[in-house]
Order: structure tokens, then C-alpha cells, then sequence
């Protein structure tokens, strides 16, 4: 009986709520790796997961048995329980509603791996939401400003 063979790369993109700055590099690597076995218990391949103190980026080889939206339901709710318990914040944690998922060819997997190995260079010269902003225009994602993330530049709270 043949088989199924797959072999799908996705970048996902989500924001700490209300883009409040409460990754702190202290323990950033520890939430990377928890991160890491969430996704990899659920079948898929860790390639490359970094960040800033406002939001992360997971780029992972997709295993299409688990939908995407149930992954990063997964990913949000385990790893905010986990900062949760090990009192890395003092403040209420959560991630924001929503999320970016965009897809890679084979031979993008090196660049996608060192652009988000670079994150914290990349923000230097680029803001969070320039940076999303282009990865919908790039992708060509219909989009309404008033739906994405709470910026810091337009937050109200």
C-alpha cells in the first residue's frame, strides 16, 4: 500500500498580548525549548524558534496531520500555563488572540532558518509591525489593520 510523503515548511508568527515586552532573556531559552517539545511531540520538526520581548517566531517542518490552528492553540496554551508556573513574570501573561502562518519552499529553509536566528539584529532597523506588515504584503494576505495585533505604537490600554 503506498505511502504519504510530505514535506512542508511554516513560519508562525504570534505577539505576547497587548505587545507588552515580558519575554525577558533570562529565560527565553527555556520557553524556546518547551516550545520546542510541544511542537515536536505533535509530529513536527523544530528548524528554528527566536523572538524579541514582544513576540516569536516558530519555523517548523509541518506535519498536515495536526491543523495548524490546533498547533498553535497547543503552542500558546501549554507554554503560557508553563510561564505561568515557573513565575517567570510577575505581571498577567498571556499571547495575544491570532497569529501569522506563511509557508516556505525547500530552497528558502536556510534563509527563513538565519532570518529568525537573527531576530534581535533584524529589530534594530525594523519595528515588529513593519515586520509583519510585510510578511502579509509579501504573502499577499488580505488583511485589515483594525484585526492585527495591538500594537505598541496604536495601544490603547
Amino acid at each position: 500500500m503506498p505511502d504519504t510523503y510530505t514535506r512542508l515548511y511554516i513560519q508562525l508568527v504570534f505577539a505576547v498580548k497587548g505587545r507588552r515586552s515580558l519575554i525577558h532573556e533570562s529565560w527565553e531559552d527555556e520557553l524556546y525549548k518547551y516550545i520546542t517539545g510541544i511542537v515536536q511531540k505533535s509530529g513536527h520538526k523544530m528548524l528554528q524558534i527566536n523572538g524579541m520581548p514582544d513576540h516569536i517566531h516558530i519555523f517548523i517542518g509541518y506535519d498536515p496531520n495536526q491543523r495548524i490552528p490546533d498547533l498553535v492553540k497547543d503552542i500558546k496554551n501549554y507554554s503560557n500555563n508553563f510561564i505561568k508556573k515557573r513565575g517567570f513574570v510577575s505581571q498577567k501573561f498571556n499571547w495575544q488572540q491570532g497569529y501569522g502562518a506563511f509557508s516556505y519552499a525547500l530552497a528558502q529553509k536556510k534563509d527563513i532558518i538565519r532570518y529568525i536566528e537573527n531576530q534581535k539584529e533584524h529589530h534594530g532597523k525594523k519595528s515588529f509591525q513593519e515586520e509583519y506588515t510585510n510578511l502579509l504584503q509579501t504573502f499577499e494576505v488580505d488583511y485589515k489593520e483594525a484585526y492585527l495585533f495591538d500594537f505598541l505604537e496604536t495601544n490603547k490600554e
